[in-house]
């Protein structure tokens, strides 16, 4: 995930000790783990081994996971991993908040609204899925800094969307580390753990999501049950292989037929279909595709379908599968429901729109008849209207 850092940078602090040596939040800043004067800069005794008071981080169900195993670590008496654990979270539209909020509510968990973040003592901090801007005076508060649980095999995908750009991609392979935030950059620090899974196959983002969450929060676990040897051996990313995952905008969802393959609609399916509806025109209305499905060989070898003359966005109806095959780059794409003013399954939409006495009777010009390429106003397009707008006003 993305998470910037303020630079305010001012005399580099000390312990008290002789020899000037780093104080423990400045050597985890530096990947060295915690300082043998066992003070941080303010004077505040620094705690060597567990139980440790931590400060979370998140927002949705990814860092809801996390938090789920720092809670149970909390409750779990006998291990005395988790002392103290307070949460972070920003405000939601909707009146029970988001996954972690409502987790922290549950379990009662003292909750802050960012950029509240409460007034005390912790030992390290946790993020997870938060997308705020993080200063490095509140960094510096942790003596053993701020861990980042990452939904990816960085360098690979670093940013605030990893998961959807990895089915995006149809990467075979993806991870979680956990790595340490570093200031002035985001998800650049050094990595602490990471382990790689299998993407299954076919699967979508939240499925994903959900396999990583898990995985992402026992790797967790484990790194604090080992914390200065952990932040002491951590590792410098590779410079090689770095790719960002940058946020999806609503324009992602727009299907570019001509140009895109079935193989790369079917992945952006699975990648935000959960998040933003597929969408496309239909004469002149936008039309959102909400269940697309791969399309059957055997119905590909239907006779009446090589027949029909077609170009990238031509629509049939497939009545024994009852599904709207839609030609595209390379071939066909299945779509069994779509929201025209309502929703719509695939043979309402052939009743309605597609059957023939409707094109006869149409208005429309035949090569209206299909589905056609989005295209949303540029945010500079945005812009220009609202002043338009403005000017005849």
């Amino acid at each position: 995930m993305r998470v910037l850092v303020r630079r305010c940078w001012g005399p580099r602090p000390v312990c008290g000790g002789p020899g000037g040596k780093l104080s423990p939040q400045w050597r985890a800043l530096a990947g060295l783990g915690g300082s043998p004067c066992g003070e941080d800069g303010r004077g505040v005794r620094v705690r060597e081994k567990p139980p440790w008071r931590v400060l979370f981080f998140g927002t949705d169900q990814f860092a809801r996971e996390a938090l789920r195993a720092l809670h149970a670590a909390r409750e779990n008496k006998e291990e005395e991993l988790i002392e103290k654990l307070e949460v972070v979270t920003v405000p939601s539209p909707s009146p029970k908040g988001l996954p972690v909020k409502q987790y922290a509510v549950q379990s009662q968990l003292p909750v802050y609204e960012w950029p509240d973040v409460g007034s005390g003592e912790y030992d390290v901090g946790v993020v997870a899925s938060f997308g705020r801007l993080l200063s490095e005076a509140l960094i510096l508060k942790f003596p053993y800094g701020i861990l980042n649980v990452h939904p990816s095999c960085l360098p690979r995908w670093r940013g605030p969307a990893p998961i959807i750009h990895t089915v995006l991609h149809g990467d075979t392979v993806t991870g979680v580390t956990i790595m340490q935030i570093r200031p002035k950059r985001f998800d650049v620090g050094p990595i602490l753990k990471q382990e790689a899974v299998p993407v299954p196959p076919k699967s979508t983002a939240k499925e994903l999501e959900e396999v990583l969450s898990r995985l992402g929060a026992n790797m967790l676990i484990s790194v604090l049950k080992n914390l200065p040897e952990s932040l002491s051996s951590g590792r410098q990313q590779p410079t090689e292989g770095v790719t960002h995952a940058p946020k999806i905008s609503a324009g992602t969802s727009c299907i570019k037929w001509e140009e895109q393959t079935s193989e790369q609609i079917l992945r952006l399916y699975r990648a935000i279909g959960t998040i933003i509806p597929l969408q496309t025109l239909w004469m002149d209305n936008t039309i959102k595709l909400l269940d697309l499905v791969e399309v059957n060989s055997s119905v590909l070898t239907d006779p009446k379908l090589r027949e029909q003359p077609v170009i990238p966005g031509s629509v049939i109806y497939h009545k024994q599968s009852q599904i709207l095959l839609v030609c595209c780059k390379d071939g066909w794409i299945g779509v069994r429901s779509v929201m025209l003013k309502k929703t719509l399954t695939a043979t309402d939409f052939y009743n309605g729109y597609l059957h023939p006495w409707y094109q006869k009777d149409s208005q429309a010009q035949p090569r209206q008849c299909r589905f056609q390429t989005l295209r949303l106003p540029t945010k500079k397009q945005k812009k220009k209207i609202v002043a338009m707008q403005q000017c005849i006003k």
